[in-house]
């Protein structure tokens, strides 16, 4: 028999409730996971440690700043302050490469450091147009904030030897020592590098090309152009070509100045003046004194990397008697596990026909262009009598009966949470105010698994609304407690709670869901967020009008509305919902840094 720890690493053959869309996930994740492990074996450290830091370029796209730049609605007093603080962290920058191409020993080396110091003496001139259009004059006494002090010292101690974590004096003075500090130069200067180049290319949508209406069109289309993505590219392959000598322990010291850099950019984006009101994050937008924040979020696959009832069906088979001797396995009767993995498979098969059967009903039924959430709950009745009668189908089998309590328990403690989620959990009911309006709902048919699986990452305190198990001393006796079983169960128990809640602040919903299960509730919500790529939640979301627009573009234009119509209102039922490719978004978007 197989121990519970070695459920995690069976691939799921099941795709009974949500089971398909565990098969989906599961494939899908196995593609990216070959292709990042094929992608950090071909490429460079630049690349890895980009990847590795995707959540700090996350929070300097959500970043106030960037968001009131990227919409327009930056003040111009503002941007005259970031372009003369700018105007002095390029200067450290040229002189870190020309610092950085008097220690390489090798021609090529100095060749492309001298290019990378003409590309940043070529930025500095763009501040010439920049004094011309908005009246700012770079070269005028300044006073230098704390931030921008920080980071230029960081750059050209880098530059002049004084690396952190390195070996002795802390200064690299030896010739052949010197040789390394042209590769650790470049991992404090890479980071800034790259980072530009990706919010220039994300704030490009928001300019149009053939019209000059965005006020800072000019400094947008400057790192989004050609020029500077190759730039960029440059600067990674030259550390990549630098980086290939090293040992071990110097390439963990290029990590450390990569990831010092990059919070040092955040830090740098945060001390800029904001003189304008902003959508995020949404936890200092909405005045705390006026509103009470409550936020629901759907479990598997949202919080999940695998679906949690192929978890329980996986414990189900591996512990069950292996023949009729063994029967008396504990004082419940089970099916043996061989006649246990064969009922799942019928189940699991029928569970799947039925279920694209009746999104293909509903899909069919005609409707209007314009959102229409009466006919989508309509519709979704069907839904929820087919998972009430697949769940009904379970209980009876008998599957789910003699599961001990503690292997319950041990599997959601090795239940894998997406990347950032717990984190995000873990800052919120840091808050008092925001700790006891944090509610997880789930269709999961046993809700000790989920509060097992926050609990071992320190969750102990969020709400959770599920089905349950009963259990005559510890084992489950098959029957489940009917909580939530369906999309009409969900968003029930979302008006219940809200009902319940006693509070006479204004209340700011937010609902963080993946599937068509979560449609009700997400629009509900005054904010809904979808994460993941939901292809029958999309299908079904769109027949009834509802629009699925990216976070950030749909934040930019929130902040444009704010300044144009003071303002920034969110209500539930708009039809639009918000779409996510990780929890950085959500993170960055909700609580910020």
């Amino acid at each position: 028999m197989q121990s519970i720890s070695q459920i995690f690493f069976v691939q799921s053959r099941f795709s009974f409730p949500t089971f398909s869309k565990t098969k989906t996930f599961i494939a899908t994740c196995t593609s990216r996971m070959a292709s990042t492990k094929a992608s950090t074996s071909e490429v460079g450290i630049a690349n890895r440690l980009w990847i590795k830091f995707h959540k700090e370029s996350i929070q300097a796209l959500y970043n106030p700043f960037v968001l009131s730049l990227a919409s327009g609605t930056l003040s111009l007093d503002s941007f005259r302050h970031y372009i003369s603080q700018d105007f002095h962290f390029l200067k450290a920058f040229a002189q870190a490469y020309e610092l950085a191409e008097e220690c390489c020993d090798d021609d090529d080396a100095k060749v492309d450091f001298s290019d990378l110091r003409k590309s940043v003496l070529e930025e500095l001139k763009m501040h010439d147009s920049f004094v011309q259009e908005w009246s700012s004059d770079p070269t005028k006494e300044i006073n230098l904030s704390p931030a921008t002090v920080k980071y230029t010292d960081f750059i050209l101690a880098t530059a002049s030897g004084k690396v952190e974590g390195v070996k002795g004096p802390g200064k690299l003075a030896t010739p052949f020592e010197k040789t390394k500090v042209a590769a650790y130069t470049l991992g404090a200067t890479t980071p800034c590098m790259r980072l530009y180049a990706f919010l220039g290319k994300e704030l490009q949508q928001f300019v149009d090309s053939n019209e000059n209406s965005h006020p800072y069109k000019k400094w947008i289309d400057n790192y989004s152009c050609n020029a500077f993505q190759e730039s960029a590219l440059q600067t990674e392959d030259l550390l990549d070509r630098l980086s290939v000598t090293l040992t071990g322990e110097e390439l963990n010291i290029i990590e450390n100045l990569y990831y010092q850099a990059m919070k040092l950019e955040l830090e740098l984006f945060s001390a800029q003046p904001l003189l304008q009101p902003t959508v995020l994050p949404l936890t200092k937008a909405c005045d705390p004194s006026e509103y009470q924040l409550m936020l629901f979020s759907d479990f598997d696959l949202t919080c999940t990397v695998v679906d949690s009832s192929a978890i329980l069906a996986e414990i189900a088979i591996v512990t069950a008697p292996r023949s009729d001797q063994d029967q008396v396995y504990n004082q419940i009767a089970r099916m043996p596990s061989a006649d246990l993995r064969s009922t799942w498979g019928v189940l699991s098969g029928q569970y799947t026909e039925e279920y694209e059967q009746c999104i293909e009903t509903i899909l069919h039924s005609q409707i209007g262009e314009k959102f229409n959430y009466d006919e989508l709950c309509k519709a979704l009745e069907q839904l929820s009598d087919f998972e009430k009668k697949a769940n009904t189908r379970v209980i009876e089998s008998g599957v789910l009966k003699g599961l001990y309590f503690d292997d319950i328990k041990r599997a959601g403690e090795r239940l894998i949470l997406q990347e950032g989620c717990p984190g995000f959990f873990q800052s919120i009911i840091e808050n008092e105010n925001w700790r006891k309006n944090v509610h997880i709902l789930s269709y999961c048919w046993c809700g000790d698994l989920i509060r097992s699986a926050f609990s071992s990452v320190g969750l102990d305190d969020l709400n959770v609304h599920a089905n349950e198990f009963t259990y005559e001393e510890h084992v489950s006796t098959g029957e489940i407690i009917d909580n939530v079983h369906s999309p009409l169960d969900k968003v029930q128990a979302f008006k219940d709670i809200l009902h319940e809640c006693r509070s006479d602040k204004k209340k700011l919903t937010v609902y963080i869901g993946d599937s068509v299960g979560d449609l009700l509730c997400l629009l509900e919500a005054d904010v809904g967020i979808v994460v993941g790529s939901s292809s029958s939640l999309r299908r079904v979301g769109s027949h009834f009008g509802v629009s699925f627009v990216p976070l950030f573009p749909g934040l930019v234009l929130k902040q444009k509305n704010w300044i144009e119509e003071s303002s920034a209102c969110w209500k539930g039922l708009s039809g639009t919902l918000y779409t996510v490719e990780s929890w950085a978004e959500i993170n960055a978007f909700i609580l910020g840094k």
